[in-house]
């Protein structure tokens, strides 16, 4: 799992516990389905870890390097 995914997990559930902390149930709602929804894309990166080859293990370890790039066209 990937330290930027674990990072905006951990930013999720401070907004989660913030949004509850004001009274208002559907905005807690929200920010806990939030985090529910990263915790599920970490979970499914871990269990296709085994899949990635060596560039990607490489990539999601070293994401600004030359050859992770992503170009849009």
């Amino acid at each position: 799992m990937s330290e930027n995914l674990q990072t905006r997990i951990q930013t999720e559930i401070e907004n989660a516990r913030a949004a509850c902390d004001t009274g208002n149930s559907q905005d807690c709602a929200a920010a806990w389905d939030a985090v529910e929804e990263l915790q599920a894309e970490a979970s499914h990166q871990r269990e296709q870890g085994s899949d990635q080859n060596s560039l990607e293990a490489y990539c999601d370890t070293n994401p600004d390097a030359d050859e992770c790039r992503v170009y849009d066209n």
